[in-house]
């Protein structure tokens, strides 16, 4: 009998976000007989520790507080040995950094070392982790968008030894649920890390522009991050503040969906937005930047409407047209959920990943 692969998802935190969402479902849905899923965090518990046990995932933390330790990567190479982990996923920066460096220098000279399969989310990825050289690092890559994966053929990386897998959806847990879109108040919402990726700034400008044509619309931000007290000032500082409601990130981000007419997002950098899919799936019109991944989600004129990264006033006119015109809402609405259901299924999600862990064993 073949014993299960343990497969070492390295992640900074499980704080509320959509790649320790994505890992974490993708952990959960793993073949048991095949794969054993553990998980490895920089800080100490975070939100999504309990939702982690509940599905019996292995977990274990290097810090005690929701902060990274200065220290981690002294203690990281006694950590990663300890777990004795046949397959390394390092999700996000830090760990893509460190755990490619202590997963090669930790096993130096032994015959069984563990394989690393390097990741590569959010259009800032590349330059953060720096890819550019330290894809050397691993013995597979696998990002989530067609414009990550152009860059990393361009800085090198083997046809071979590179995975384009898009973001799942669970279609059945996310899926339309009360009025139609058109129907609701006009409520905008956006589901994003408070973070300078995101560009929130952009859209609450944008949100000043679409008050000006509809006085009773609101925004909804919900999220947590490095930026929440810089958004929270600008509410206070601006009129339209009185219009904008920020609400903490959680696991269940349905009830957003359900109480908005139109999902917005304003990125600057992106790799295929989890939350954009999750709304596409709830039979949301999208309202987002033409970066990254996102024209591959969001086709313009089909399922929502782009603008360019930055640009305020076509942010707010394509919200207004959604506003203003409620057949086109709801068409694009049940576009992008017949997308999601077509093309960003969570089962090709699983089986992808689970070739590639699978081959590595082969090979």
């Amino acid at each position: 009998m073949t014993i299960p692969q343990r497969i070492l998802f390295f992640m900074e935190d499980l704080c509320y976000g959509g790649t320790q969402r994505q890992t974490l479902e993708l952990a959960r849905r793993l073949d048991r007989t095949r794969f054993t899923p553990v998980m490895l965090t920089l800080t100490g518990p975070t939100d999504l520790d309990e939702a982690a046990r509940d599905a019996g995932i292995e977990l274990h933390h290097m810090g005690h507080g929701r902060k990274v330790p200065p220290l981690f990567f002294a203690a990281l190479y006694s950590k990663l040995r300890m777990l004795q982990p046949d397959v390394i996923v390092p999700c996000t920066a830090l760990p893509n950094i460190w755990g490619r460096i202590w997963g090669r220098l930790g096993w130096l000279g032994e015959k069984k070392v563990p394989r690393i399969v390097g990741t590569c989310r959010g259009g800032g990825g590349p330059k953060r982790q720096h890819e550019r050289w330290l894809w050397r690092l691993t013995d597979h890559m696998i990002c989530n968008s067609e414009a990550l994966h152009e860059i990393l053929l361009y800085f090198g990386l083997p046809q071979s030894r590179l995975s384009y897998i898009p973001n799942g959806v669970d279609t059945e847990f996310f899926a339309p649920s009360g009025a139609a879109p058109s129907a609701r108040a006009p409520e905008i919402v956006c589901v994003a890390r408070l973070a300078g990726d995101k560009d929130h700034l952009t859209l609450l400008r944008a949100f000043e522009i679409v008050l000006q044509r509809h006085p009773s619309a609101r925004l909804r931000i919900v999220g947590d991050g490095p930026e929440e007290a810089n958004l929270h000032q600008w509410a206070a500082q601006h009129a339209a503040g009185s219009n904008v409601d920020f609400i903490p990130g959680g696991l269940d981000m349905r009830g957003h969906y359900a109480a908005g007419r139109i999902f917005a997002l304003s990125s600057v950098r992106e790799g295929q937005p989890n939350v954009i899919l999750e709304a596409m799936a709830c039979g949301l019109p999208v309202c987002a930047t033409s970066v990254g991944g996102i024209p591959r989600l969001v086709e313009s004129g089909q399922n929502g409407l782009l603008s360019q990264a930055g640009d305020v006033a076509a942010l707010a006119e394509n919200c207004c047209r959604l506003l203003e015109d409620g057949a086109l809402c709801d068409a694009m609405g049940q576009a992008g959920r017949l997308r999601v259901e077509q093309d960003f299924s969570f089962t090709a999600m699983v089986e992808a990943h689970q070739a590639v862990f699978a081959g590595l064993r082969r090979n």
